[in-house]
């Protein structure tokens, strides 16, 4: 079983940077894949970036290539999300999940394929 807690959200002015956790309790397997999906007021759950656990493979959604970056820090069971040039529509509440494993019968952006959940944060970026 593992467990994700999330930490680091707030607010923060348009431009700005912020950088979230999301830290594992559990051993994580090595094709695991952990992700960042966020959820703004009536709007689905979506997207926003993904790390392998081993070997650091990354996936970012469109809308955050260039902005955002995914890392991994093993020896702390973290992976992390930096978040710069902040816009009001990154506004959500941000969920880190991970995968048991990966054998690619999903694709890695899907919700599908991650069976554990943080509990989320949010995060606020003022115009």
């Amino acid at each position: 079983q593992v467990q994700l807690v999330e930490s680091g959200g707030g607010l923060v002015q348009t431009g700005g940077s912020l950088r979230i956790s999301c830290a594992a309790s559990g051993r994580l397997d090595p094709t695991a894949y952990v992700a960042w999906f966020r959820q703004a007021p009536g709007k689905e759950r979506e997207f926003v970036a993904t790390i392998r656990w081993s070997g650091g493979r990354t996936d970012y959604a469109d809308s955050v290539k260039g902005r955002f970056t995914i890392s991994r820090d093993n020896a702390k069971n973290t992976v992390y999300l930096q978040m710069n040039s902040l816009e009001p529509e990154d506004t959500a509440v941000y969920y880190c999940g991970a995968s048991a494993f990966y054998d690619g019968v999903y694709s890695i952006r899907t919700r599908e394929l991650y069976d554990y959940w943080g509990q989320g944060i949010q995060v606020t970026v003022s115009a």
